[in-house]
């Protein structure tokens, strides 16, 4: 996907503040945090969002989740943090390409919206 922004930044044609790779994902710090603390974990291979994720027949989610938790212990998030994922135009998502926010670093509103 040649346009999507995301799949630039893997592929290292966008620069990025990488904090983790592996072979299925790649994160770094998002350019608008939200909380001290926050990372974009996006897989390499291009997909839409977290509903075309789970219809695959790999365990591409929970590749997504354990990577989440290795970053988030990495950054030192002892007392907690949040994962996010938005999906589609209701659910505010910005672009076009699965990823997951985490956030954390302070104590988080409860407020979701």
């Amino acid at each position: 996907m040649g346009d999507c922004l995301f799949c630039r930044i893997i592929a290292g044609e966008i620069p990025s503040q990488k904090v983790y790779e592996d072979e299925k994902c790649y994160a770094f710090r998002d350019i608008n945090p939200q909380a001290p603390v926050h990372i974009l974990i996006a897989p390499k291979e291009h997909m839409r969002n977290i509903t075309e994720c789970a219809e695959r027949e790999d365990d591409l989610a929970g590749s997504l989740m354990k990577a989440a938790v290795k970053i988030a212990k990495a950054e030192g998030l002892e007392n907690g943090f949040r994962l996010v994922t938005n999906n589609g135009q209701d659910g505010c998502q910005s672009v076009d390409h699965l990823h997951i926010h985490l956030m954390g670093g302070k104590k988080l509103s409860e407020r979701m919206s």
